[in-house]
């Protein structure tokens, strides 16, 4: 068997833990490739509303769960998740695997990550604080503790307390240089946790995830890869520098799983029938009216994992027509159609005029000022379809956006949630 990814389309958000919960019965093993504890994945089923930060989206079926090697973990937030699951009925410890070569985030790299955010001023990026930027560079840099680590307990101390040196260090200078105050963390505090967390990671199955994976492939077993963030939030691919620290894209389920590109099978891409981002970034149809509001509201769009309010535009299809090209997207998904309920009219973004052209792809630099969307203008549907389950039995206007976007992107929309619950779902 090969394996199936599912990732986001546009700055994150999408709501990829609904279409994994929904997906997950037909696979065997549900692993995530990149990104830590800033990703917010929501489930909502049995009037509950469940929040995984690292964990895996299929933890609530039979399937094995996988934290791959591309992925960066906090002990302190690990706790909580854990916590959450098992008073969710989750029975997380036969469930979940760990790769040994994901890395570990240190108390330290949250501070760090603070230090130099402040440090930028004005120019802030929009970082969530969560150490993910600093765990990754140590990574990079050939310094960071990984889960495998943990077996040696005296090594796994002392690679701690030298890491833990180097950050202070960087600490004090951003500290100094920037004159930056930073005192209301309880570092001991956040430290204690930080290790009892760790005493909880033991108690989990440390694996060879890239060995286990291919093992599983040959033997036929059906996989689903899970992404955080989104297309557009790619370190190499997304609007740099306003992007996550990692590969959020196709390529990064290889390097992340130890998957062979040979053996992807389907990537299905997930969007919002309109477009959202979090932080500071480029945003061509960002909406700051009426309408913009009424879509965050609507949609509630508030983050899962920090709380910040989302920002919130039109549809941006040289945006989608990017990420489908780079992903290699067989499949498309279209969430929240229904927060469009309630508009008359409804614009999409199908191209951009840029330097005095017409361009259908977002070019090198994309600022607000340096782009110009072009808009088509639908007329809404305005009723509810929250109750509708059948595709021929949306309103009329509805299937009209929809096979307008399908015309502009050449690909089919299998599935539409019609709603925020695992059954308001459309399956075509």
């Amino acid at each position: 068997m090969s394996v199936d990814v599912l990732l986001g389309l546009q700055w994150g958000d999408e709501g990829k833990g609904k279409i994994i919960d929904v997906l997950t019965p037909k696979y065997d093993i549900v692993a995530r490739f990149q990104g830590g504890p800033n990703a917010g994945h929501t489930l909502m089923f049995d009037k509950k509303k469940i929040v995984l930060h690292t964990i895996p989206s299929g933890v609530f079926h039979q399937s094995k769960n996988i934290i791959g090697n591309g992925v960066v973990i906090d002990p302190i937030e690990f706790i909580k998740e854990v916590d959450d699951l098992i008073n969710a009925g989750a029975k997380i410890f036969e469930k979940l695997l760990i790769s040994k070569k994901a890395n570990l985030i240190l108390p330290t790299h949250k501070l760090l990550d603070k230090v130099i955010e402040l440090s930028k001023g004005v120019n802030k990026i929009g970082s969530t604080l969560r150490g993910i930027g600093p765990a990754y560079s140590d990574k990079i840099s050939r310094q960071a503790i990984r889960i495998g680590d943990l077996s040696n307990n005296e090594e796994f101390i002392n690679k701690y307390n030298s890491l833990s040196k180097k950050h202070f260090e960087l600490i004090d200078f951003y500290k100094k240089q920037y004159n930056l105050e930073i005192d209301d963390i309880d570092f001991t505090l956040m430290e204690k946790k930080w290790f009892e967390g760790i005493e909880l990671i033991k108690k989990f199955r440390f694996i060879d995830s890239e060995i286990y994976i291919n093992e599983k492939i040959s033997n036929n077993k059906n996989i689903i890869a899970e992404g955080a963030q989104g297309t557009m939030l790619d370190i190499d691919f997304g609007t740099y520098p306003f992007v996550t620290s990692s590969n959020t894209t196709t390529a990064g389920v290889c390097t992340g799983l130890g998957i062979p590109p040979t053996q992807i099978n389907d990537v299905i891409g997930i969007f919002k029938a309109y477009t959202t981002r979090v932080g500071a970034g480029p945003f061509p149809t960002e909406l700051n009216d009426a309408n913009g509001d009424k879509l965050r509201e609507y949609g509630k769009e508030f983050g899962s994992t920090t709380g910040r309010s989302r920002r919130c535009g039109w549809l941006d299809l040289p945006i989608l027509r990017y990420a489908i090209m780079i992903n290699g997207v067989t499949k498309l998904v279209m969430m929240k159609a229904d927060v469009l309920d309630n508009f008359e009219a409804i614009k999409i973004c199908t191209h951009y005029e840029y330097d005095g052209k017409i361009i259908s792809h977002p070019p090198y630099s994309l600022e607000n000022n340096n782009v110009k969307p072009i808009y088509k203008v639908m007329k809404g549907w305005n009723k509810s379809i929250v109750n509708v389950n059948k595709y021929k039995e949306l309103p009329y206007e509805l299937i009209n956006y929809i096979e307008f976007i399908e015309d502009q992107l050449d690909i089919r929309i299998e599935i539409i949630s019609t709603g925020p619950k695992r059954e308001e779902i459309i399956v075509r």
